[in-house]
């Protein structure tokens, strides 16, 4: 017997998703969400997300890798959540929502039938690691932020693949970003944990690149310009604390359809 789901998958700037609403028929296990990310034998993605009613907020996003397993805070998924949400009806242009690093606030600013401008309130950043050549911190998913002289020709997945895994690092493993500073614009490209691999775009490693440069440079506004596209993370910097941290960037509809899941 198998079942027949509905979907829709969006993308920001270029980091894709898979969506589903919940519902009674909804169960999906590690190897289903694995099948389905997979851009070769299934509909393809970064990531999944389930939105589902939340007694807290507009809805909760529950949000899972291409690896199949559940992962923390995603900020281009938060945001393409928030556009699946806006098209379900269930939030108006402004809302809060309920995901794995707590409450985010979000506002549609721009709205061309099925492309967006959304901006994505993040969570304080008060703690960080700076060493010689990079910086640790956590922006609702743990980033290593590194600066290099050209990221164009960075070798993005076997440089990233090996930080990832270095246990002197993080015993669980980090998103790697490497950053290409030029004023407040940035030029960045990631390895992202969970999807192995380089992804197009990824919000909360932008928005870990941002705080970075603000340690090592100064500045409250950047603009980050990655393979997918372009997004603009901005905020307040008490002394102790990075806060009001609001992450901003296109999202797109890219289509819907029924998929069958064998069970």
């Amino acid at each position: 017997m198998s079942t027949y789901l509905h979907f829709r998958k969006y993308h920001g700037a270029g980091n894709d998703f898979i969506i589903f609403q919940q519902e009674p028929s909804l169960s999906l296990s590690s190897d289903d969400i694995r099948a389905l990310c997979d851009r070769h034998f299934g509909i393809g993605a970064d990531g999944l997300i389930i939105i589902e009613a939340s007694t807290k907020a507009a809805f909760k996003m529950t949000y899972y890798n291409a690896d199949g397993f559940e992962g923390s805070m995603c900020g281009n998924g938060g945001r393409c959540a928030a556009a699946f949400a806006y098209s379900l009806g269930w939030i108006e242009k402004t809302a809060d929502f309920e995901a794995y690093d707590g409450m985010h606030h979000v506002e549609i600013i721009d709205d061309q039938q099925d492309h967006f401008q959304i901006r994505l309130g993040m969570s304080k950043v008060s703690t960080w690691h700076i060493a010689d050549n990079y910086i640790l911190l956590n922006t609702g998913s743990p980033h290593y932020v590194c600066l290099v002289d050209d990221v164009k020709n960075t070798a993005v997945f076997e440089r990233g693949k090996a930080i990832r895994y270095d246990g002197q690092i993080s015993t669980e493993g980090v998103n790697v970003n490497f950053v290409e500073l030029h004023g407040n614009s940035l030029n960045m490209r990631t390895y992202e944990r969970g999807v192995e691999a380089e992804t197009l775009a990824c919000g909360t490693g932008v928005t870990a690149a941002a705080i970075a440069a603000s340690l090592w440079k100064g500045g409250d506004r950047f603009e980050v310009n990655m393979p997918g596209g372009r997004l603009e993370v901005a905020f307040n910097f008490t002394g102790t604390q990075f806060e009001n941290i609001v992450l901003t960037g296109p999202v797109a509809f890219v289509f819907e359809g029924v998929v069958k899941i064998p069970k």
